[in-house]
């Protein structure tokens, strides 16, 4: 299956993932269905525990026990990246999509300078005379904004945003397609979040690959990415452009989002949390996984689960939208 001009470059179709326990799979990922298109930025949110990890694994292919994936399709550049095993996968980490970890401090190796992690990421797919590596190699410090001279640092040496960048540095050392985040800005303070995220939107422009962002902070996705998924209790509940689902969010759980971090423009309101907690999702409840939680709920939600309805741009999973 060759890939082409008009077809996404990233494709996810009915994805679920489980769990295995004693008490018998959780399913922590239920249908998920999205598309990426090549050079955009889509944005994942919701609360924590909701899948959003999970998912971004299950993509990139990431998963270990006792997590694994029970059905659906990913479909990356042509590939079928659900039937590959560990041999072809690695031909496509790094050199054509690369993740970005939560935790720079936990994914970059301690015992190692970056300039060896650097080299061991290209060395894997490409081979490149000394000269050429230390030159490349300082070329993606200055992209990220470091200064060369910290290739010889060992990642306890800096701080947590230039570790953070060092990362992104080594995602990007082979130029891939699509780059892969997990909540790369959670463990920064505001200042250190903004100059980052500037960073790789800049790198974004200028390179042109496309960004799965997984992350709680609405704030962050609303400047940053094209479009926005939201998820809640293993489902994608809402997707459509950034922009528009900002401007008038439609189902009430993205409302309970919105309304739950503050903004800078607009006349001051209230801040107002969600009721309740999410789910268990070893015994999810029937029908829409939010109506417990719900304050728009009525009958049909508790008996039967809704499937996505379109609203101008937007796929919402919602009986209200259903005529």
């Amino acid at each position: 299956m060759i890939a082409t001009s008009t077809r996404p470059l990233l494709q996810v179709k009915d994805l679920c993932v489980d769990y295995l326990t004693d008490r018998g799979p959780v399913r922590a990922v239920d249908r998920v269905s999205l598309e990426v298109n090549k050079g955009e930025f889509l944005g994942i949110v919701g609360e924590s525990g909701c899948g959003k990890s999970t998912l971004l694994f299950a993509i990139a292919r990431l998963l270990s026990a006792p997590a694994e994936i029970s059905s659906g399709e990913v479909w990356f550049t042509g590939h079928d990246m659900v039937s590959m095993d560990e041999d072809e996968l690695r031909h496509l980490r790094w050199r054509d999509y690369s993740v970005v970890m939560q935790s720079a401090m936990n994914a970059l190796n301690p015992v190692m300078t970056i300039a060896e992690q650097l080299a061991d990421a290209v060395g894997a797919h490409q081979r490149m005379p000394p000269s050429q590596l230390r030159a490349r190699s300082k070329e993606l410090m200055r992209l990220v904004g470091i200064d060369p001279e910290h290739l010889h640092s060992y990642p306890h040496q800096l701080s947590g945003g230039m570790r953070q960048r060092a990362m992104i540095a080594m995602a990007l050392a082979l130029t891939p397609d699509l780059v892969i985040m997990d909540e790369p800005t959670s463990a920064l303070d505001v200042v250190a979040q903004r100059s980052l995220m500037l960073k790789i939107k800049q790198l974004q422009r200028e390179f042109g690959f496309a960004t799965i962002f997984v992350t709680h902070d609405m704030s962050l996705v609303s400047h940053f990415s094209d479009r926005l998924a939201v998820m809640y209790a293993g489902q994608v509940v809402e997707i459509g452009p950034t922009r528009d689902v900002f401007a008038a969010p439609k189902h009430p759980y993205t409302v309970g989002l919105m309304r739950s971090f503050p903004s800078i423009s607009g006349p001051r309101q209230p801040l107002a949390g969600i009721a309740g907690s999410p789910p268990d999702l070893g015994h999810p409840p029937s029908g829409c996984r939010f109506h417990p939680r719900c304050p728009q709920v009525f009958e049909r939600c508790s008996k039967e689960e809704p499937d996505f309805y379109t609203r101008e741009q937007d796929l919402v999973r919602c009986f209200l939208f259903d005529r």
